[in-house]
């Protein structure tokens, strides 16, 4: 099974047993801590995917950084997935618990590039026109600025992608005087 789907599986488990204990935003909070904690410390992402290193330590390791931070849930399932031999895909897996909580909640993350940073009527603008266009409750925006555009935005949500930088449209404009249709 690919470490993806195995991640998946495991955080919709994982979404379903805190769901029924009424725990799922507590461990929302103990997935977005792992992804964060994990993400930052590359050592702590090559130990859990050595397979040299004894599960026993994995999961003393796990227990140190984690252990009185995190709901009993989470140390439960930290130690299951130490115990079968999975913690390679922790890191996978808190990111599938997050995307899953998304969908759940209704919440839209949208990537925006754009040529200058983005004002509040700019953000306020574009969460509203993604909440209308993907039915969301809640858009997050991930801004980014480039040097590469000449002015204007690139917009992502999902895999869908709206392009409205001037570059965009001056090779659109290029390819259609090459064409002779302009």
């Amino acid at each position: 099974m690919s470490e993806n789907k195995a991640a998946s599986r495991y955080a919709k488990s994982l979404i379903d047993l805190s769901t029924e204990q009424n725990a799922l935003e507590a461990l929302k909070n103990d997935m977005v801590l792992l992804e964060r904690v994990i993400d930052e410390n590359p050592e702590l992402e090559a130990i859990l995917k050595n397979p040299i290193v004894p599960l026993e330590k994995k999961a003393g390791i796990l227990d140190s950084v984690f252990g009185s931070k995190v709901h009993q849930i989470t140390k439960a399932f930290l130690k299951l997935i130490v115990s079968k031999g999975r913690s390679a895909i922790l890191f996978a897996t808190s990111k599938a618990f997050l995307s899953q909580y998304n969908v759940i909640k209704g919440i839209v993350t949208a990537e925006v590039t754009a040529a200058i940073e983005l004002t509040d009527a700019n953000r306020a603008e574009i969460e509203q026109i993604v909440k209308k266009d993907f039915g969301a409750n809640e858009v997050i925006i991930k801004e980014k600025v480039s040097n590469k555009l000449i002015g204007g935005f690139i917009l992502k949500v999902g895999d869908r992608q709206f392009d409205a930088s001037i570059s965009s449209g001056l090779n659109k404009l290029k390819k259609e005087f090459a064409q002779g249709i302009v």
